[in-house]
């Protein structure tokens, strides 16, 4: 009887060993919202706006418009 105690005490299954694989299931979530927030932030530089593109405006849709 007691050593099937001690073998499932032994045994690092996540359904034996609730400390470890907690443990290990926190840092999964830590490392993938990580992984997440870093490629958010990745994607976001890549496709930043780059300034002002140079637009010809008609002169007559001007605040002070030109007319011929």
């Amino acid at each position: 009887m007691s050593q099937e105690i001690i073998d499932q005490h032994e045994q690092k299954d996540i359904q034996k060993n609730w400390v470890s694989s907690s443990r290990f299931l926190f840092y999964l979530q830590v490392f993938c919202i990580l992984a997440f927030v870093l490629g958010g932030c990745y994607r976001m530089y890549n496709q930043r706006y780059t300034g002002k593109p140079a637009v010809e405006v008609q002169g007559s849709s001007k605040y002070k418009p030109e007319y011929k």
